[in-house]
């Protein structure tokens, strides 16, 4: 398992219609480091945003689709998603706020 950083855990939130309806129950989606854990995941989440206690983490492995140009197949770069809860005490995310 390759030694990740805390701040090399996080990638970038993702921002969906769905993602931003669960975010009223206090659940966060990320794009999160293929090798990374869900305790890694957590202490990632509590050390970059401040106040924040997570209760949770649920992640899903999504494989590559599948693309094609011209005859010649591939495939997209396997991710990582993680769905983040936070407890009820626990402060919110300010990335999230001005959406």
């Amino acid at each position: 398992m390759a030694d990740i950083k805390y701040y090399d855990v996080i990638l970038k939130p993702v921002v969906t219609e769905k993602s931003m309806n669960a975010m009223a129950d206090k659940k966060y989606t990320f794009l999160v480091h293929t090798d990374a854990t869900k305790s890694q995941i957590k202490e990632a989440v509590e050390k970059m945003f401040a106040g924040t206690k997570v209760k949770s983490v649920n992640t899903m492995n999504l494989d590559g689709k599948n693309k094609r140009r011209g005859m010649v197949t591939g495939k997209t770069a396997k991710t990582k998603k993680a769905i983040v809860a936070l407890t009820e005490d626990s402060k919110d995310i300010e990335i999230f706020e001005g959406l």
